[in-house]
């Protein structure tokens, strides 16, 4: 298992946001974290990449806990957060954002980069301020790979992007997983995610409720309306 959460709690304050939170990603899977808004997901993430630091329970990356670690250091060991924020540089261009990235180890290279991401190549020379949504989510993810990722986590990564975008990056991610890149991946856009996902996760005010394959998901309307409270388009 390349991801394997158990039971983590995790706290902003004296707020109890995650309440024993336990979910697994295996080696080349792509796994959805689906709930509402403020049910956890983020913080989730957050928990998991050492920003947050949990409280219990534990995170087995790569068979080692880093649970408790520093983020830099959980990074470092390939464990990369593409946060909602993206946090691109403005002033710096978009070859210099995927440059400052680069870790000689990699097998994604600038040239592997642009290939998956013609976007980026068309506009290496624009500082992060000029490019749109779409193409700062793109550089973001592009960022993440040139670090050498051996799993991805994704916040909302196609949150208000015109559909052709959405379309556009939902390829660049299957193109990705195909590479044999594991992914974990809070999305709202439920078409995006059964789309993609191996398996999906629900969590409800910070626990687990839910855990399925993507055709018993797909299948399940009454799971989607209780804890989501939308019907998935066919």
């Amino acid at each position: 298992m390349m991801l394997d959460v158990q039971e983590i709690h995790g706290y902003y304050g004296k707020s109890h946001v995650l309440q024993g939170v336990s979910l697994a990603v295996g080696e080349g899977e792509l796994v959805t974290l689906l709930g509402r808004n403020g049910a956890g997901k983020s913080t989730t993430l957050k928990a998991i990449a050492g920003v947050v630091r949990p409280r219990g329970g534990r995170v087995v990356f790569r068979g080692r806990d880093v649970a408790g670690m520093a983020p830099h250091r959980i990074a470092a060991d390939g464990l990369c957060l593409v946060p909602e924020h993206r946090g691109i540089f403005k002033l710096l261009t978009v070859e210099e954002n995927l440059k400052l990235a680069a870790r000689r180890d990699s097998p994604w290279q600038l040239q592997d980069i642009y290939r998956i991401f013609p976007r980026l190549r068309e506009r290496r020379g624009n500082g992060g301020a000029q490019l749109s949504g779409g193409e700062q989510q793109m550089l973001a993810i592009g960022r993440a790979m040139m670090n050498h990722p051996r799993l991805l986590m994704l916040d909302e990564p196609v949150e208000g992007l015109a559909p052709v975008i959405v379309e556009e990056i939902v390829a660049q991610l299957k193109v990705i997983k195909a590479a044999g890149v594991p992914i974990l991946l809070v999305e709202q856009n439920l078409e995006v995610c059964t789309q993609l996902a191996d398996r999906h996760v629900i969590i409800e005010q910070g626990r687990v409720v839910y855990t399925g394959s993507n055709d018993a998901f797909r299948a399940d309307e009454a799971v989607k309306d209780r804890y989501l409270g939308v019907g998935l388009a066919a």
